[in-house]
């Protein structure tokens, strides 16, 4: 019956969260439609959505993603090579249940982990 799950994250500011996800980490505007105070991006095969909240303080914002991939190796190099800030506990390992991953941490503070099985 499910099919697909889109996660919604709070975001102060459109427009740099926009640029971070398109500049930054190659997402892309999904729709035709640009909505006040509300961002839809897609990758591959994943959207994220996201909704104003100028109010957010990101030290108070645990929103949080975990986004598997199949080439984990070169996303994390993309990524490096495009000065996206990894997380200071967030370096590309292996961890003990099977998953070899990194995390990021947006202009807000969302927290998105990438992960690949390592089985």
């Amino acid at each position: 019956m499910l099919t697909d799950i889109h996660p919604k994250l709070p975001m102060r500011h459109k427009v740099i969260t926009k640029d971070y996800y398109i500049t930054k980490l190659g997402f892309k505007v999904f729709g035709n439609a640009d909505y006040n105070g509300y961002l839809m991006i897609q990758k591959d095969g994943i959207q994220i959505h996201f909704f104003e909240f100028k109010e957010l303080n990101p030290k108070e914002n645990y929103g949080q993603v975990y986004i598997r991939t199949k080439d984990i190796d070169r996303l994390y190099k993309s990524f490096l090579d495009n000065d996206v800030r990894i997380h200071p506990a967030g370096n590309l390992q292996t961890k003990p249940w099977g998953q070899k991953e990194f995390s990021i941490l947006d202009p807000d503070n969302n927290l998105l982990t990438f992960g690949q099985s390592i089985e």
